[in-house]
């Protein structure tokens, strides 16, 4: 019998390892659902733990789903939180983790009394989350004087230096900025808290903000006079917190929690908005490797054009620096019709572990498509890599999942929109890669 040569030995492995299957964590982007929508105003929505991504989303039907993502494998496992809450984008869930290992997930409904929380108890047994806990934040002085007191968003964090508490931020009582807290893991809750507010207190205006947290002692806080369609100068402001105050970006003290409320104008002031600049809505927020603020922010000089700024916190004060126009808004405005929502932008993340790199979304030839960008000057300067082109469907509200560290493979989450008119009329998918 004559032998088969090597050459050809090789080159028939080649093609049988090509279409039997794919080698995890090449830089490729895959689906990870086809069904599931999120808005960039609940955070962290995907959270780094062990060898594992748990992210998760609102299907059209409005059920929300959880899923595993295990970086080493690539096997990806779903559990269901609440079947048929409402198909609305702000409902997206949060994850975080508590002391005893579980991963704890927070989500609401858009402008409802209600909040909820799912527990999963071990990450590496079977991936099912336990039964949705309602909470009910609002004490009776608050509902006796704002009856219409309702909850959107969620956004918790543990901090281990304050024996493990964790805080959950959200927009609830008068549309503004409320945190509360949890001493239990979970189980048990505090009122909520107005913490930032104008006066006299307008319960029309609704600040919007952004949160990141060290994990240890330090919460970052970054929000605007309101919603851009809404304020005609939205300028953009920053507070942390951290050991029972809040404090301005050099240090200074704002305010005990015993004297909660302040107002925007006692925070940093990141950009103060003029009508020729335009008006400021905020994008993301992570810190350097010397735990000061970088700011990720738009800002609109005319609505078909929103420009993507970076801000970096100094010893020299603020250093903000433009990254690249991102087009126009990408919700499919139907013919005929007024877009209701034209300062929804692509969307922009900070590596977590990293704040020299950026993940963003801008549009190239029609179409918003996901570019890595990297700075070695604080961004003044920036190389890019595409991650995306060509694309049919826009690609939108890239996330870095929180947890990812300077030296592990970096991965990208998205939104792909095959149809998104509101954000109660979509059909979108999530994508990943893994690359960097």
């Amino acid at each position: 019998m004559r032998s088969i040569p090597f050459r050809i030995i090789v080159l028939f492995l080649i093609l049988f390892w090509s279409v039997s299957g794919r080698s995890f964590g090449q830089s490729k982007a895959e689906y990870l659902t086809n069904d599931g929508t999120w808005c960039w105003f609940s955070d962290p929505r995907a959270l780094v733990v062990g060898d594992n991504i748990i992210t998760g989303w609102v299907k059209s039907d409005g059920t929300i789903e959880a899923v595993k993502l295990n970086t080493a494998d690539g096997k990806v496992e779903t559990s269901e939180l609440y079947f048929l809450l409402e198909a609305d984008d702000h409902n997206n869930p949060a994850f975080t983790t508590t002391a005893s290992g579980k991963v704890m997930v927070m989500y609401t409904r858009h402008c409802r009394k209600d909040l909820f929380i799912n527990h999963l108890r071990n990450i590496n047994d079977d991936f099912n989350f336990s039964g949705a806990q309602m909470i009910h934040p609002f004490s009776d002085e608050e509902l006796e004087k704002f009856p219409s007191a309702t909850m959107t968003y969620a956004n918790p964090f543990r901090l281990k230096d304050e024996n493990n508490r964790i805080y959950c931020f959200g927009r609830w009582t008068g549309y503004k900025p409320n945190m509360m807290w949890s001493d239990d893991e979970g189980k048990t809750w505090s009122k909520s808290k107005v913490f930032i507010t104008n006066y006299p207190f307008d319960p029309d205006n609704r600040p919007y903000v952004k949160y990141f947290s060290d994990g240890k002692s330090k919460i970052h806080v970054v929000f605007t006079d309101g919603h851009p369609r809404d304020e005609p100068t939205n300028c953009v402001y920053y507070t942390y917190y951290e050991k029972g105050a809040f404090y301005k970006a050099g240090g200074e003290k704002i305010c005990t929690m015993e004297e909660l409320p302040f107002e925007p104008k006692d925070a940093s002031v990141v950009y103060a908005s003029k009508p020729e600049q335009g008006r400021a809505w905020i994008a993301d927020i992570g810190q350097d490797e010397h735990n000061n603020p970088v700011i990720l922010y738009t800002r609109s000089p005319e609505e078909k054009n929103h420009e993507y700024w970076y801000a970096r916190y100094t010893k020299k004060g603020w250093k903000e620096y433009k990254i690249c126009d991102s087009g126009k808004w990408f919700p499919q405005t139907p013919e005929g019709k007024r877009e209701p929502e034209p300062h929804y932008f692509g969307g922009m993340s900070i590596h977590p572990g990293n704040a020299d790199v950026v993940y963003l979304s801008r549009q190239i030839n029609g179409v918003f498509e996901i570019e890595r960008w990297e700075t070695k000057s604080s961004g003044e300067s920036w190389k890019t890599k595409t991650i995306t082109e060509n694309s049919e469907y826009d690609n939108v509200r890239p996330y870095i999942p929180r947890g990812l560290s300077a030296d592990a493979k970096e991965i990208v989450l998205w939104m792909v929109t095959q149809k998104y008119i509101h954000y109660t009329n979509f059909k979108t998918s999530i994508k990943y890669y893994i690359g960097g």
